[in-house]
C-alpha cells in the first residue's frame, strides 16, 4: 500500500470518527435548544434552586438572625421579640403583609377549619417550639401531649382551662394526692376519661420520683438533649417526623420508671409543645425567634 493511499484512509477514519462523535453530542442537547438561540447566564445562577439562589437565601437569613439578635440585646430602639420562661410574645413580622407565614401545618380556613381555628394558630405562634423550664408548665405539657392522643390538638386546646382546674394547676404534689373517688368526680365533671385521669395522678407521683432522684423535672426531662434545645431544618411539613431515636429513648426510660401515656409519638410531640426541639419550618416566621431562645436562654 503506497503512503498516499494510507494517508487517505487515515483522513477518512478521522473524519468519520468525528462525526460519530458530533451525533452523539447532538442527540445529547436539550429538546428545549434551538439552533441560533443565545441563553443570558442570568437563567443559570437566578434559576429556583440553583446555587446562587441557595446562597442568597442563606445570606438573607443570616442577615435576619443578626437582625433578630441586634433586637434581642438591646442595641436597637425596636424590640422585636420578648422573651419570658415559658412563653414567646409573637415576633412582629417586618413585612407589611398582614399574614405571616406559618408552618404548613397551619392552613388557610379555606383548606381546614380544624388547623386554621385561632386557638391553634396562637398556640403555634406563642408556645410551639419555645424551651419551657418551670416543672408545672411541663407537667400540663406531658399531660396535654398524651391527653390528644386520639383527637387532636384543638380539640386537646379547648379543653386546656378544664385540665388545670381538674388537677390543680399540675401542682405535682396535689396531684398525686388525688383519691379514687375524686378521680371518678373528675372525669365526669369534664369529660375525660377515666383511664387518662388515672394515669395524670400515676405520673404526678413518678414526677414525685423523679425530683428525689432529679431535683425537678426539668432537670430530668432536660439532661436527655443535654440541656440545648434540638434545632431541625425542615422546609416540608411532610418531613417532620411524627417520632425521632431521641424520643424513643425518653419514652424507654420514662416507661421504665412507671409513667403513663408517653409513646416515642407522645414524646415527640411533648418535646416539640416544651421547645425540647424546634421543628418550626425554615419558612415559618417563628423559626428564627425560637432559635434565638433555644442559644440565648
Amino acid at each position: 500500500m503506497g503512503r498516499s493511499e494510507s494517508l487517505k484512509r487515515d483522513s477518512v477514519m478521522s473524519n468519520g470518527g468525528s462525526a460519530k462523535v458530533k451525533g452523539t453530542l447532538e442527540r445529547k442537547k436539550s429538546k428545549s435548544f434551538k439552533e441560533g438561540e443565545s441563553y443570558s447566564s442570568w437563567l443559570i445562577t437566578e434559576a429556583p434552586g440553583s446555587i446562587a439562589a441557595v446562597r442568597r437565601e442563606q445570606v438573607a437569613a443570616q442577615q435576619a438572625l443578626r437582625k433578630l439578635k441586634i433586637a434581642h440585646y438591646g442595641r436597637s430602639k425596636s424590640t422585636l421579640t420578648n422573651f419570658t420562661s415559658s412563653k414567646v410574645v409573637p415576633l412582629v413580622h417586618p413585612s407589611p403583609h398582614p399574614h405571616p407565614q406559618r408552618c404548613s401545618f397551619i392552613t388557610p380556613t379555606s383548606v381546614s377549619l380544624q388547623n386554621s381555628d385561632p386557638i391553634y394558630v396562637a398556640y403555634h405562634d406563642e408556645e410551639w417550639g419555645v424551651p419551657v423550664h418551670d416543672d408545672k408548665t411541663l407537667f400540663e405539657l406531658l399531660t396535654l401531649s398524651g391527653a390528644q392522643v386520639g383527637s387532636d390538638w384543638t380539640s386537646t386546646l379547648r379543653k386546656r382551662h378544664d385540665f388545670r382546674k381538674a388537677f390543680m394547676e399540675f401542682e405535682a404534689e396535689a396531684v398525686a394526692k388525688i383519691s379514687e373517688k375524686e378521680m371518678n368526680e373528675i372525669s365526669t365533671e369534664y369529660k375525660i376519661e377515666m383511664s387518662k385521669v388515672r394515669g395524670i395522678v400515676e405520673n404526678a407521683t413518678k414526677i414525685l420520683e423523679i425530683k428525689k432522684n432529679f431535683e425537678s423535672l426539668e432537670k430530668y426531662i432536660w439532661g436527655f438533649v443535654n440541656h440545648k434545645p434540638i434545632s431541625t431544618n425542615y422546609k416540608f411539613g411532610h418531613k417532620i417526623p411524627v417520632k425521632t431515636s431521641k424520643s424513643e429513648s425518653i419514652s424507654k426510660d420514662m416507661v421504665r420508671r412507671g409513667f403513663r401515656y408517653v409513646g416515642p409519638t407522645v414524646v415527640h410531640s411533648f418535646m416539640q409543645a416544651a421547645g425540647l426541639t424546634n421543628d418550626h419550618l425554615l419558612t415559618c416566621y417563628r423559626h428564627i425567634p425560637c432559635t434565638l431562645v433555644s442559644t440565648n436562654p
